[in-house]
């Protein structure tokens, strides 16, 4: 029987976060340098392993490739919805009834849909509300009609009350108005507010599309269709489409990431603007005696974690 031991030198150069072996030691310190690791990432609850995303997690687990001995774990006691391991068979049933949430009931979405301007800006309700969702509903622009021209906005509350819906002018012509799927039709446009008015801070925006963990292994956005199935357990965008349910699934899903629970790192944070160029105050001999438990406690991640909202509230 052939016994294989990894060589000492091998285990140095295994990166301890994504667990990728390296030849030589400073390979496998340039791989630090652009993989940005951290405590943020979506990581294994059985081998510990790094992923860059929750849809890459998911192919670890179970994939078409995935890693057997997780995957029989995973199989018996892993949340499809927020990849976690539970403690046994029965604590997933039982977390699995909470976790896997439901949509936006469908007479009430039918209301809804049929609203000119709703502001509840001054309602007392929303008062003291720190985070707010916005959706906006798309005709089509241009020759083609494929440029997507925003119609109409929907703004809501924590607590998923409207704070604010209206139809929006766009800045250039409508060429198709979509009714099949948006409902929307030219004369709701046609005394509609300027699209200027409506717009949001880019510095406020925590967006779906966007935020690394949540994007495709090719680096691309997910549909917010596909994230509401696969991280909160039911359908959107069936028929005629509101911005008030994609804001609801965003609202949910920015909140299952918010809530998150990661290691507090020390100085500097994940947030930092220096993390642009990770470990830039080290020297590489310095990172070259470091172990990659010790290079993975320095790392810093590239993107702001949702996480940290919640320890600013």
């Amino acid at each position: 029987m052939d016994y294989r031991v990894e060589s000492s030198e091998t285990l140095r150069n295994k990166c301890a976060a994504c667990y990728r072996q390296f030849n030589k030691i400073e390979h496998l310190v340039e791989h630090m340098r652009t993989s940005y690791h951290s405590a943020h990432e979506p990581t294994c609850g059985i081998c510990k392993k790094h992923c860059r995303s929750f849809e890459s997690l998911r192919e670890h687990l179970i994939g078409p490739l995935p890693k057997q001995e997780c995957r029989n774990i995973f199989s018996t006691r892993g949340c499809k919805f927020r990849l976690a391991i539970l403690d046994s068979p029965y604590a997933l049933r039982v977390h699995q009834d909470r976790c896997q949430l439901s949509g936006v009931n469908a007479g009430l979405l039918g209301r809804f849909a049929n609203l000119g301007i709703r502001d509840n800006t001054e309602n007392g309700s929303t008062r003291g509300t720190q985070v707010v969702a916005l959706a906006c509903k798309m005709v089509g622009g241009g020759s083609d009609s494929s440029l997507d021209l925003c119609a109409k906005v929907c703004l809501i509350d924590e607590y998923e009350n409207i704070i604010f819906q209206s139809y929006v002018k766009p800045l250039l012509p409508v060429t198709n108005y979509r009714y099949e799927t948006t409902g929307i039709r030219p004369e709701y446009l046609r005394d509609a507010m300027p699209l200027r008015q409506v717009e949001y801070p880019q510095v406020m925006i925590r967006d779906t599309a966007k935020y690394p963990p949540l994007m495709k292994t090719s680096k691309l956005s997910n549909s917010l269709k596909y994230l509401t199935q696969a991280y909160l357990g039911y359908d959107i965008q069936t028929g005629i489409q509101d911005p008030y349910e994609d804001c609801v699934a965003t609202m949910k899903l920015y909140m299952r990431m918010r809530s998150q629970v990661h290691k507090i790192e020390a100085y500097p944070l994940a947030s930092d603007p220096q993390n642009r160029n990770n470990f830039a105050s080290w020297r590489q001999n310095e990172l070259e005696r470091m172990s990659p438990e010790q290079m993975l406690e320095a790392s810093r991640s590239d993107y702001y974690c949702w996480c940290l909202d919640s320890r600013d509230m």
